[in-house]
């Protein structure tokens, strides 16, 4: 078994073992959700439903005709209280639906499930994904059925499946790797037939060794790849140059390399649907922090609120400063805890008062570090300067668009500057 790794990256101390040995457990049942109309990458849903409506379970509340999107659907059964804006992670207001629980969680007419994989046909299990508002689970939320359909003149020769999870405090795709094997196995046949590949890359990190020897007894006509722990090794540029040493081009998909990439999550979620006919209504969820009484790994319905999953794991042992969606290097600190957990929403971590250092910002020394770092060979430190000037075009010209965002450079730099934040503003002021 082969053990890759990839040029730059950093290594931030893990503290997956908070929550690491805790299975998967179901939430309590929400008695509001609120289900934003926009949990993908493309256009936003328009609302289906008006407030009075009776939703059931499984309901599509919202969609949208253009071609990169995803619908969305009622995770209980209730009444719709309002559709309006309500505020999410990213601190934005988007259109919701916000839900009231009527406690019966009935099941909508339509769901039923779909023919076994032998029985259904490509463009069939195209449009089941793209029905059920399946997106990558990983966090970034691209629609599925669209990587499920590479353009004209796009060969497909390879299948990476991104089990690497390599952002701090996470657990949530390495507890489904031991207790939904299965699911996934059968979400990699699904995938293998549409794209008509016969050739998988499942890619672990080596700090995972009881996964790795797990998916090897139970995932056939796959190669499992061991990879270094480093972040950002899950990253889908970095895991497909890792294991393939292929290069996607800037502003280009991994389809421009013949590769289609899919988080472990994914895969499950697709056996899910074609198995039992549901759409993606509830995921997997790390809620975890050194002071959080009751690190987990949560079944989430979709539109639960923050304030109430933090609850159910016994809140916190003093002053609640920051919760973070996502992992502590990507994730994005939350303005409220009334946010809705989302489709692409991996993890919940909380820390407190005394964990969150007060850090001014210094003048760059030039010591290169970021440099060195950097997953995407970019130079960082210039980007930040003259996003600071408002040279937006000499950000262009630096590759500011080819930055994953991963936040290495800010986490190594020892003048503690701002860089993947100003990064950030470049490349909102690009596109």
């Amino acid at each position: 078994m082969l053990q890759k790794t990839f040029k730059g990256g950093v290594h931030p101390r893990g503290e997956k073992d908070l929550a690491i040995n805790q299975p998967i457990e179901e939430t309590n049942l929400p008695k509001q959700v609120v289900i934003p109309l926009s949990q993908h990458v493309g256009a936003p849903c328009r609302p289906l439903v008006q407030k009075g409506d009776l939703v059931k379970v499984g309901q599509k509340i919202g969609d949208s005709d253009k071609f990169i999107s995803a619908p969305v659907h009622s995770s209980i059964s209730g009444t719709v209280k309002a559709v309006e804006k309500h505020l999410v992670f990213s601190g934005q207001k988007t259109d919701s639906v916000i839900i009231d629980s009527d406690g019966k969680q009935d099941v909508f007419d339509s769901i039923k499930p779909y023919p076994v994989l032998e029985k259904i046909s490509a463009d069939e299990i195209i449009k089941a994904v793209r029905e059920a508002g399946i997106v990558g689970m990983g966090g970034a939320a691209f629609p599925t059925y669209v990587k499920l359909s590479p353009p004209p003149g796009k060969k497909i020769d390879s299948i990476i499946i991104n089990a690497a999870e390599c952002e701090p405090y996470l657990n949530a795709d390495y507890r489904l790797m031991l207790e939904d094997v299965f699911n996934i196995a059968y979400g990699i046949d699904v995938i293998k037939k549409v794209l008509a590949v016969t050739k998988v890359y499942v890619g672990v990190e080596d700090n995972k060794p009881i996964a790795i020897d797990y998916l090897a007894k139970k995932l056939n006509r796959v190669e499992i790849v061991k990879l270094h722990t480093k972040y950002p090794q899950g990253g889908e540029k970095q895991i497909i140059k890792t294991i393939l040493n292929r290069e996607v081009p800037m502003g280009g998909l991994p389809a421009d390399v013949g590769v289609a990439a899919f988080n472990v999550a994914t895969c499950a979620q697709i056996a899910k649907t074609l198995k039992t006919g549901f759409p993606l209504i509830e995921r997997v969820v790390t809620v975890s922090g050194k002071h959080l009484r009751k690190p987990s790994n949560l079944k989430v319905r979709i539109g639960t609120l923050y304030k109430e999953i933090i609850e159910q794991c016994g809140g916190v042992d003093g002053e609640l400063a920051k919760v973070v969606c996502g992992g502590p290097m990507m994730g994005i600190a939350v303005p409220s805890l009334d946010v809705p957990v989302q489709k692409g929403t991996s993890g919940i971590i909380v820390f407190t008062k005394e964990e969150i250092a007060e850090m001014v910002p210094e003048v760059c020394i030039r010591c290169g570090k970021c440099s060195q770092v950097c997953p995407m060979n970019l130079n960082p430190n210039f980007l930040a300067d003259y996003a600071e000037r408002g040279d937006w075009k000499k950000c262009k010209e630096l590759g500011a668009l080819n930055c994953i965002e991963c936040g290495c450079c800010s986490y190594i730099c020892g003048s503690r500057r701002d860089i993947v934040q100003l990064i950030k503003l470049a490349k909102k002021k690009l596109t």
